[in-house]
């Protein structure tokens, strides 16, 4: 298929259809920052982060939502412990569908594993560079405890009311990401033998007071990976850099990117 058009619009996968926006320049007139929503996400939850950072760097962007979030097509729960897998698997079919040419993969927490993923299992002149905003490499007790208590808020208070602003089905978007991370199985989760394979540069984006990870996320990304990697640890910050301190990593992508594709 061609370029998707400026807007919202609808890309379909292996036979489903996946919510996608692209914002701004083309594949063949710029490079793209793909973004890789988190657990929770879809296109709508970015706002305008997207749009302000392909403004700042000249780059054109694609955002979309995996099945199951958003207004793409529901998935069947529950999903697989691999399931972050064969979304690395969808990510590449993403880029060629949309004639990505050139890319930075910027993921946030789940999102954030894909690209890593992605990069470490499809090594490709496609993708350049990664920015990844709370990423995990395997599985903490932190993590754990907290998805479990916002399945608690989820059936008690008007957080379901809220997500379901941005998802179509709402309970399976929910459901899929809280069961997943709560099955026993998904203990042993663990990409970090992945790492050395990754080539391309990373930004890795870290909030010191994120209650879904800890900073030893980042240190095994530093340890392990195979390419560069610059780190960005932001105080008095959650799980949401982009939301919570949008200057800060405006400012550290802009730079980034600007490095690693030379646009001004």
């Amino acid at each position: 298929m061609g370029p998707i058009a400026d807007g919202a619009d609808l890309l379909t996968i292996g036979g489903v259809r996946l919510e996608c926006r692209w914002i701004g320049p083309g594949p063949d007139e710029a490079p793209t920052i793909v973004f890789l929503h988190e657990g929770l996400g879809s296109v709508s939850t970015w706002r305008g982060f997207p749009q302000a950072l392909t403004e700042v760097t000249g780059c054109g962007a694609l955002v979309y939502s995996r099945a199951g979030y958003g207004r793409s097509e529901p998935v069947v729960l529950p999903r697989p412990v691999e399931f972050m897998h064969r979304e690395a698997e969808v990510l590449d079919e993403v880029l060629r569908a949309a004639n990505v040419r050139r890319a930075v993969l910027f993921g946030h927490s789940d999102g954030a594993s894909i690209a890593l993923i992605h990069a470490g299992s499809h090594p490709s002149d496609i993708v350049a560079g990664l920015v990844l905003e709370a990423p995990h490499v395997f599985v903490e007790d932190v993590s754990v405890d907290s998805i479990a208590q916002i399945g608690d808020a989820y059936r008690s208070t008007d957080l379901r009311e809220r997500l379901a602003r941005h998802h179509q089905h709402v309970d399976v978007a929910f459901w899929g990401w809280n069961g997943v991370w709560l099955d026993p199985d998904f203990r042993a989760w663990n990409i970090e033998h992945l790492l050395p394979s990754i080539r391309v540069p990373a930004l890795v984006i870290q909030g010191e007071a994120d209650e879904y990870g800890t900073w030893a996320q980042v240190e095994s990304i530093q340890r392990l990976s195979g390419g560069p990697v610059d780190v960005l640890r932001i105080a008095d910050c959650g799980h949401a850099p982009h939301v919570q301190h949008p200057g800060l990593v405006m400012d550290a992508a802009t730079r980034f990117i600007g490095g690693l594709l030379r646009v001004p």
